[in-house]
C-alpha cells in the first residue's frame, strides 16, 4: 500500500500501544508523520521514547482536550488517525467525568479541529466494548451498542460524534472498531499482559472472572486495519469491526499461555479484580466481514504467534511492569 506515501498524517494518542505501532507503520509507508502525545512535565513522548525510528517523525507534545493545541498540530495535515483516549476500564469506575472529558469533549475537539483543516480522511478509533456482552455472535457492525461502563458509554459518545459530524459536514470519516488488541507495549491494564508479567515474575497469576470470552488480535494486524482504512474510499462513513473472528475465555488463556512458555500456571481469583456483574462484557466474538470485503484485509498472525512475540518483548521488559500491583 502505497496511497499515504508522502501524506502529512496526524496520529493522536502516538505515545501509547497501538498508536506506537502505527506511527512506526506509518513512516515505513512513506508518510509524514506528525505525533501528537500527551504532554508531559519531564518530556516523554510515552512509548515513542523507545522507537527505533524515533528521528523520522515529528513529535507534538498537547492534550485533546485544549482545543488550541490540537488544531495547532493539525495544521497542514491530509489524514488524521484519531486513537487519544482513556482506556482503562476499571478506572473509569472511579473518575467517570475524566472519560466524558478526555474521551467525548477531547473527541469533539479532534473533530472540530479536523473539520476546519478540510481533512482529506479522519479515522476515529472505537472499541468493542461498546457493544456490551454479545447479543448475538459473530457480533456485526448492526449490533446494539450498550454502555456497560463508563468507558464503554464515553466510546459510543465519541462513535456517535464523528458520526455526526460526517452526516451534518461530511467529514470523510472512518470509524474503526478493535477487538481487543494485544502484543508489545501493551500496559498491564489489559489481561493479557497481565498474565505474561505475573507467569513471569512468579508461580501465581491473579485474575478476576475466568468465564468471559475475547477476540484477541495481535497489534500488527490491527495496525494493518488502520492503513487501509486511510487507503479504501470505500469505507468513507462506514463502522468497520477488526477482529480475528475467533474467541477464547479467560481461563483457556491462561491455559494457552502456560502451554507456550512451559509453565503450569496457579490462578487465584483476586476479589478486587472481579468487575460489577452488570459491567462485565461476557462474551465478545468479531463478524469482519465488512472488513475483508472493502478493505481486503484479514489477520496476518495467529494468536499464538501473537502470544509468543508478547511474552518475549515482556520477558526482555519486565521491568516495565509491577507484576504484583493490580493496575486499574
Amino acid at each position: 500500500m502505497t496511497g499515504l506515501k508522502g501524506k502529512r498524517v496526524l496520529v493522536t494518542g502516538a505515545g501509547g500501544f497501538i498508536g506506537s505501532h502505527l506511527v512506526e507503520a506509518l513512516v515505513q509507508s512513506g508518510a509524514k508523520v506528525r505525533a501528537f502525545v500527551h504532554y508531559r512535565g519531564n518530556g516523554s513522548w510515552g512509548w515513542l521514547d523507545q522507537s527505533t525510528q524515533k528521528n523520522h517523525f515529528e513529535v507534538v507534545a498537547g492534550d485533546i482536550t485544549d482545543r488550541d493545541s490540537v488544531a495547532g498540530a493539525m495544521k497542514s495535515c491530509h489524514v488524521v488517525f484519531h486513537l487519544a483516549a482513556l482506556i482503562g476500564i476499571p478506572y473509569s469506575y472511579h473518575a467517570p467525568v475524566s472519560y466524558l472529558r478526555t474521551n467525548i469533549e477531547g473527541s469533539l475537539n479532534v473533530l472540530q479541529a479536523a473539520r476546519d483543516a478540510g481533512i482529506e480522511r479522519f479515522i476515529h478509533t472505537s472499541s468493542s466494548e461498546v457493544y456490551g456482552t454479545a447479543r448475538y455472535v459473530p457480533i456485526n457492525e448492526d449490533h446494539p451498542l450498550q454502555g456497560q461502563s463508563p468507558y464503554s458509554a464515553s466510546k459510543i459518545g465519541a462513535d456517535k460524534l464523528a458520526e455526526a459530524f460526517h452526516l451534518s459536514f461530511g467529514l470523510p470519516v472512518v470509524t474503526i472498531r478493535p477487538f481487543n488488541a494485544f502484543g508489545p507495549r501493551q500496559s498491564a491494564r489489559a489481561v493479557i499482559p497481565t498474565i505474561i508479567s505475573q507467569c513471569l515474575a512468579g508461580k501465581i497469576v491473579k485474575l478476576g472472572s475466568l468465564t468471559p470470552t475475547r477476540d484477541f488480535n495481535y497489534v500488527s494486524n490491527t495496525v494493518d486495519a488502520f492503513l487501509r482504512c486511510a487507503e479504501s474510499s470505500a469505507a468513507i462513513g462506514k463502522t468497520i469491526n477488526v477482529g480475528s473472528g475467533s474467541e477464547i475465555s479467560v481461563g483457556e488463556l491462561v491455559k494457552t499461555i502456560g502451554r507456550l512458555l512451559g509453565q503450569d500456571i496457579k490462578v487465584e481469583k483476586q476479589r478486587s479484580r472481579v468487575r460489577p456483574s452488570g459491567s462485565e462484557v461476557d462474551r465478545l466474538l468479531a463478524d469482519s466481514t465488512l472488513a475483508r470485503t472493502i478493505l481486503k484485509w484479514k489477520p496476518n498472525l495467529t494468536l499464538d504467534e501473537g502470544l509468543l512475540k508478547t511474552a518475549d518483548w515482556i520477558r526482555a521488559n519486565l521491568h516495565e511492569y509491577n507484576a504484583n500491583t493490580y493496575s486499574i
